[in-house]
Order: structure tokens, then C-alpha cells, then sequence
């Protein structure tokens, strides 16, 4: 075992928490992150765990990280942020959650704007 090799139990909670996000299961999200899981934990395309729940119309989910502080414009290796994905997703309350969290709606390619703009809901990203 190489020092570079990662710890199997890591992976596995990490793989956790990502499902967590997607499937909306708040508490125990809440719970890992509390326990020093990263706020900000990324998968290997760069999604954070707000991405993910963002982008799967977690409202609970994206709460609990915005509360502890997760990065709101944080960018996946596709350039995508987190409110242009619930943009995408047509997710009206995380959008409002998330630009009242501070989510800049220029940020990544494509904007929120942009995203927005695409599926003639300009009134998402104007508030």
C-alpha cells in the first residue's frame, strides 16, 4: 500500500455523502458533514456535494450545505455551477436559495443568466 492510496472506509463514506446529496437525505448529510466530512467534497467530475443536490432539486439538502457554508459558486470540471444546474432543472426554490446564498448568476459556462435566457426564464435570474 502506497501513502497516496486512500483509506477504502474514506471512499466509501465519501460515495455516501454524494448519495445523500442526491437523494435529498438532509439529516444524515448534515450528520457527516458535521463529523468533518468537507463541506465542499467533490466527486471525480468535480461535482460538489451542493451540485449535486442542486441539480437533483434537493431543497433540504442544498439548506443544510448552504448553512454550513458550502461554496456557492464553486464550478464542476464542465465549468457548470450549482445554480446553473437547478436553473437547467427548472428548480425555482433552490435558485432563490442559492442567489440568496450569494450565487453569482454570470458564474461558469453556461451562466445561470445564460441558462435562464435559454428557456426563456430571464425572471429566474433577475431578482
Amino acid at each position: 500500500m502506497t501513502s497516496d492510496a486512500l483509506d477504502p472506509r474514506l471512499v466509501e463514506i465519501a460515495h455516501a455523502c454524494f448519495d445523500f446529496a442526491r437523494q435529498g437525505d438532509a439529516d444524515r448529510l448534515a450528520a457527516y458533514v458535521d463529523q468533518g466530512v468537507p463541506v465542499d467534497l467533490t466527486d471525480a467530475a468535480g461535482n460538489t456535494l451542493l451540485m449535486l443536490a442542486a441539480y437533483h432539486g434537493q431543497t433540504a439538502a442544498v439548506t443544510v450545505l448552504l448553512e454550513r457554508g458550502a461554496d456557492v459558486n464553486r464550478l464542476n470540471d464542465r465549468g457548470q455551477s450549482p445554480l446553473a444546474g437547478a436553473v437547467f432543472k427548472g428548480e425555482d426554490t433552490i435558485v432563490f436559495l442559492l442567489m440568496d446564498a450569494g450565487a453569482d448568476v454570470e458564474a461558469g459556462s453556461p451562466s445561470a443568466k445564460e441558462t435562464a435566457e435559454m428557456f426563456g426564464r430571464g425572471d429566474l435570474t433577475t431578482r
